[in-house]
């Protein structure tokens, strides 16, 4: 029989609106507002015999104290700032009624028998102890040459703040700090994440139901992706019905796939389809330079997870804790690998009838730890390419909806001519275009704009350097040569724009654009594009019989290009043999451990393939170049005149292809994001 569902499952799948807060104060809370408490309890046991402990006196005026100085009445005084206090020799009378405070004074020896004469009304009474203010006018040599003459007794004070500013200097800061502690307290900053007692709670988001704001609606460009997720989110709408057959519901989905796929977005359209609380977390967020702490969070955050069930973990970039345990050169034991050893635990701790799925997303699933791939725990791996045709056209559809589009733009030729895009890149190609046509105080988009876009992203922004004219006849000549190769190549991909203008970090660029999407390249193919990579460097050495360092980035795809086909497809006459690369194993560790794994004589025999490849297309380069000259000058002098060359003016300059060659699809303007660029 299945489990009961728990008595929280009704709240569980609420609104966050709908949710009742809860009002509990923790227990800590309660203990910190104690101490406080206590604080100022003390303090005002402290102060409160300060605030009456002065000694009862009178306010006399200056010129009465004066009056008694002289006549030698005054046994002592204490001076502090402008305030001066102390004691008679002999009690004079005083009148608190009176405004002078005194009655009949004379200016005799004051004794404490003498009683004036006063009005029925009048009570007076003597007194011993005195203050008074004196005036700022007063100087206090003339007032310490007074005193002196009369042997008063003299005690000078510095001025002294009144009480409570004390009380407030002192004990404002510890007051405060209690008050934040009673604070931190009351909001269970000591028990949940977050707080700075909190290093082990995970840090993960939690979006409850359609909170994400995604759902398979705003997915476009991953089909296949979104139907094997669609069991996942059956799994956990009707989990019961799994759970009647005995079947057991999977422990993990990881989605692999190149960054800016689409992978995170699918993680969020799963948890607004299936409206179950969704906790994302960045996998570099377990850890931190606390040993123990990463583990830690990995546990808080599956117990979270638990408690919401049925509910969706989702980790991005995994390889940041999931890479493969042992590979690096010093201790293994770090934090790292106690935080892998921890999600290794509880991704196999689960309870059967526990309803909680682990996404996971990374683009390097070739570093990740065997044991995390394993059934059980990664169950099922989900791939989620670059899209196609369709996938291309349904994700500009969605980027676009928020746009105002002028009426000539077509989505279908920018998808068309975006092969090799991720939904990242059209996304951005998307709100370049937008920005362009507001830097231009256009109110709509235009297709011009998305042209621009294609080119500032693909190529980088134009840049206005002053070349000298040998400087821009090497580089028309340069791109010239690019053009020529693919042009005469029957299995190259078509030119549709070369150009002479500084771009990004290249002082020219050689457009070519294929006529569909390529999954399964041919070496004739293949070769060709080598052959087009070295046709610049071979038009500088045909036309100026010299070289210069332009064609760097050439050479350098070029070689990578033929140490593929040599070391991976067995494209040479080595073969049908696979050579480990550098690519395959990304571990320093592994590799030193392991080394190569074949010989030194091998190694040579590798690069004397990849050298003959080399130089057999740069032969051909050299032939189609010295058999179109007269068609390279007139490309190089128009690209001098104009600096930018498309397909249509180039058909003009260079004539028709050759029969059976590939052809690009009418694009208006002959604009269009690159297959490959040569620069």
């Amino acid at each position: 029989m299945p489990d009961e569902p728990k008595n929280n499952q009704n709240q569980k799948n609420q609104p966050p609106g709908d949710q009742k807060p809860d009002n509990k104060i923790p227990v800590s809370a309660w203990v910190w507002w104690a101490l406080l408490l206590i604080l100022l309890l003390w303090n005002v046991m402290v102060f409160w015999p300060m605030l009456g402990s002065e000694p009862a006196s009178a306010e006399i005026p200056y010129s009465v104290f004066v009056q008694q100085v002289e006549q030698g009445n005054v046994k002592q005084v204490e001076i502090q700032g402008d305030r001066i206090q102390g004691e008679f020799e002999k009690a004079i009378p005083w009148t608190p009624e009176n405004p002078t405070g005194f009655l009949g004074l004379a200016k005799t020896e004051a004794t404490p028998q003498a009683t004036p004469t006063t009005s029925s009304n009048q009570a007076s009474t003597t007194i011993h102890a005195f203050k008074t203010t004196y005036p700022a006018v007063v100087g206090d040599a003339e007032l310490m040459a007074l005193l002196k003459a009369h042997d008063v007794e003299i005690q000078v004070k510095p001025p002294a703040n009144p009480v409570w500013v004390s009380l407030l200097v002192q004990w404002l800061p510890l007051l405060l700090f209690f008050v934040l502690l009673g604070w931190m307290a009351n909001r269970g900053m000591m028990g949940q994440a977050g707080g700075m007692f909190s290093f082990g709670k995970a840090r993960a988001r939690k979006y409850v139901g359609e909170a994400t704001g995604v759902t398979f609606d705003d997915v476009a460009g991953a089909e296949e992706a979104k139907r094997d997720l669609m069991e996942v989110v059956d799994f956990l709408r009707n989990p019961q019905k799994y759970h009647e057959i005995g079947a057991r519901i999977p422990r993990g989905v990881l989605l692999v796939g190149p960054p800016g796929t689409g992978k995170t977005l699918l993680a969020k359209a799963v948890a607004g389809e299936a409206d179950v609380p969704f906790f994302s977390i960045s996998a570099s967020e377990f850890v931190e330079m606390f040993v123990g702490v990463g583990a830690s969070r990995v546990r808080d955050l599956f117990a979270q997870a638990k408690a919401e069930a049925p509910s969706i973990i989702f980790i991005d970039e995994l390889d940041a804790v999931g890479r493969r345990r042992g590979a690096g050169l010093g201790a293994v034991n770090d934090e790292r690998e106690q935080t892998l050893n921890q999600l290794l635990v509880e991704m196999d701790g689960f309870d059967a009838s526990e309803e909680v799925i682990v996404l996971a997303a990374t683009n390097r699933p070739d570093v990740l730890d065997p044991a995390l791939l394993r059934p059980g725990r990664f169950d099922r791996q989900v791939t989620v390419g670059l899209p196609d045709f369709q996938g291309r056209l349904g994700i500009l559809k969605i980027h676009t909806r928020h746009l105002k589009l002028a009426d000539d733009v077509d989505l279908e030729i920018i998808a068309a001519a975006t092969p090799g895009f991720s939904g990242a890149d059209l996304a951005n190609l998307c709100n370049e275009a937008a920005l362009i046509a507001a830097r231009n105080n256009r109110k709509v988009v235009i297709m011009d704009d998305f042209y621009e876009a294609q080119d500032k992203i693909i190529l980088g922004g134009a840049r206005t350097l002053l070349l000298s004219e040998e400087d821009r006849k090497v580089i028309a000549y340069h791109e010239g040569g690019h053009t020529i190769v693919a042009w005469f190549t029957r299995e190259a991909d078509p030119v549709i724009k070369v150009t002479i203008i500084p771009r990004g970090r290249a002082l020219g660029v050689t457009e070519q654009l294929p006529a569909k999407d390529q999954y399964n390249l041919s070496k004739s193919y293949l070769l060709a594009r080598l052959a087009v990579m070295l046709g610049g460097r071979t038009a500088e050495e045909v036309v100026f019989n010299e070289i210069t360092t332009g064609a760097e980035n050439d050479l350098v795809e070029a070689t990578k290009l033929a140490r593929r086909m040599v070391t991976r497809w067995g494209m040479s006459e080595l073969g049908l043999v696979a050579f480990q690369t550098d690519e395959e194993q990304p571990f320093l560790g592994y590799e030193l451990a392991t080394g190569r794994d074949y010989s030194e004589a091998t190694a040579a025999r590798i690069d004397k393939a990849i050298q003959s490849l080399l130089d057999d297309r740069h032969r051909y380069a050299t032939q189609l170049i010295h058999q179109h000259r007269d068609k390279l000058d007139a490309l190089a002098q128009a690209l001098l005149e104009r600096e930018t060359i498309d397909a249509a003016e180039l058909e003009k300059i260079l004539g028709p292809r050759p029969e059976g060659a590939r052809h690009t699809p009418a694009i208006p303007g002959s604009e269009g994001i690159p297959a490959s660029v040569s620069g």
